[in-house]
C-alpha cells in the first residue's frame, strides 16, 4: 500500500505527521520513536518571537551595564521559566533531530508581528530545518484596529520571513477572517508553501477562590475537525498553497476524510498525547486496512475526491447543506406529551 504524499515539495512516507506540542517534540529520543512508529515528518515545538525581544534586550541591557542600570528593565516579559529553551539551544535542538532521524524536520516559529522573526528564520534555515512553520497567533483587541489591518499583518509577515529563506514555509493561521478563502488565496500568492488549518485559540478561566486569572490547555476533541475538514473541501484546487489538517484527528477515518477533501497531510498532537507515541502504528494500520477493503492501492487515489471542486456553485452548496442539517435534526429525547 502507497501512504505516500507531498508537502510543501517534501517527499512523506506517510500523511501522518506528529504536530507542534513542547511535551512531544523537545525530548530528541521521542523524535526518533516517532519516525520508529511510522510518521511521515515531525514539526518541532515553537520557538516563541517574545524569546527573541527578552533575549536582545538581556544582551542590550547587560552590554550596557552601569551603576544607575537596573534589571528591573526587562522584567515585563515573561518569566523565563516558561520558555523552555534559548535560541541557541533551539537551533542545536533542531541539527541533533536532523542527525538522527531521516524524515523532515520542520521548525515552528511563533509570534504575531513581522519583528524579528526573517532574521532568526535564517538561523533555523542554516541550522538545516527542511520548513518552516509560522505559528501566527494573534487575537486582536485595539478597537481601532480594521480587518484589512489584522490581514495585512499576516501578510507582511509572510513576505518578511519569505524573502529572507529558501526553506518552504507553512502559515498556521486561524479561522477568524471576513472571507477566509480570499485571505487562503493572498497567503499563497504572497508566497505560503502550504496553510495549516487551524490554529486553536485556547481560552482562559478564572480562579474563584483566588482571583486569578488561570491559562488552561484543553486537548481537542474529534467535533474539532470538522472546521478544518469543511474548509480544506473548499479550497483543495483553488490555491496553489498545499493543505494541512490539525484539530481533532484521533483515528484512521479521521485521517481518511481529511485526505478526501484534499489535505496533503494530517496532524497528530492530542491524540498523541493521550494515547503516546506508539498509536502511530495503530492509526497507519487501520489507514491501510481500510484502504485495501476499499480497493485503494494508495492515497493519491482519493485525495480530493469529497472535496467542492467540481461544484460550480460552492456558496448555494453551502446554504443548502445548512438548511438540510437544521430541517432533518431529530432530538435524541421524545418530547413530553401535554
Amino acid at each position: 500500500m502507497d501512504l505516500s504524499t507531498t508537502y510543501m515539495g517534501l517527499k512523506l512516507r506517510s500523511p501522518l505527521v506528529v504536530g507542534a506540542a513542547a511535551p512531544l517534540t523537545e525530548n530528541i529520543n521521542k523524535i526518533r520513536q516517532m519516525e520508529d512508529a511510522g510518521a511521515g515528518a515531525v514539526v518541532l515545538h515553537s520557538f516563541f518571537e517574545e524569546q527573541l525581544r527578552q533575549e536582545r534586550l538581556e544582551f542590550e541591557h547587560y552590554l550596557n551595564y552601569g551603576r544607575e542600570s537596573y534589571p528591573e528593565a526587562i522584567t515585563y516579559f515573561p518569566e523565563p521559566q516558561i520558555f523552555h529553551v534559548g535560541s541557541q539551544e533551539y537551533l542545536d535542538h533542531i541539527r541533533k533531530a536532523k542527525q538522527l532521524v531521516d524524515i523532515p524536520i520542520i521548525a515552528s516559529l511563533n509570534g504575531s508581528t513581522v519583528g524579528g522573526w526573517s532574521d532568526y528564520a535564517y538561523q533555523i534555515e542554516r541550522a538545516g530545518a527542511d520548513a518552516l512553520e509560522l505559528n501566527i497567533y494573534d487575537v486582536p483587541t485595539d478597537l481601532e484596529l480594521s480587518s484589512a489591518e489584522v490581514e495585512q499583518a499576516y501578510l507582511d509577515i509572510v513576505k518578511a520571513v519569505k524573502s529572507q529563506i529558501n526553506i518552504p514555509i507553512a502559515i498556521k493561521v486561524s479561522p477568524y477572517f471576513t472571507n477566509m478563502a480570499n485571505m487562503a488565496k493572498r497567503l499563497s500568492w504572497r508566497g505560503a508553501d502550504a496553510l495549516v488549518l487551524f490554529n486553536r485559540f485556547y481560552q482562559p478561566d478564572i480562579d474563584l477562590e483566588n482571583l486569578e486569572v488561570r491559562s488552561n490547555v484543553l486537548l481537542s476533541t474529534p467535533q474539532d475537525m470538522r472546521l478544518p475538514l469543511r474548509w480544506i473541501a473548499i479550497l483543495y484546487g483553488q490555491i496553489s498553497a498545499d493543505l494541512a489538517a490539525t484539530s481533532g484527528i484521533y483515528k484512521a477515518t479521521d485521517v481518511i476524510k481529511m485526505l478526501m477533501v484534499g489535505a496533503n497531510i494530517t496532524m497528530l498532537v492530542s491524540v498523541l498525547l493521550r494515547y503516546g507515541i506508539d498509536y502511530i502504528k495503530v492509526i497507519e494500520e487501520e489507514m491501510i486496512k481500510w484502504l485495501q477493503e476499499h480497493e485503494y492501492e494508495s492515497i493519491a487515489e482519493l485525495r480530493g475526491s469529497m472535496s467542492q471542486l467540481n461544484c460550480p456553485h460552492k456558496d448555494v452548496f453551502e446554504r443548502v447543506q445548512y438548511m438540510k442539517a437544521i430541517q432533518n435534526y431529530k432530538p435524541e429525547w421524545e418530547p413530553l406529551q401535554i
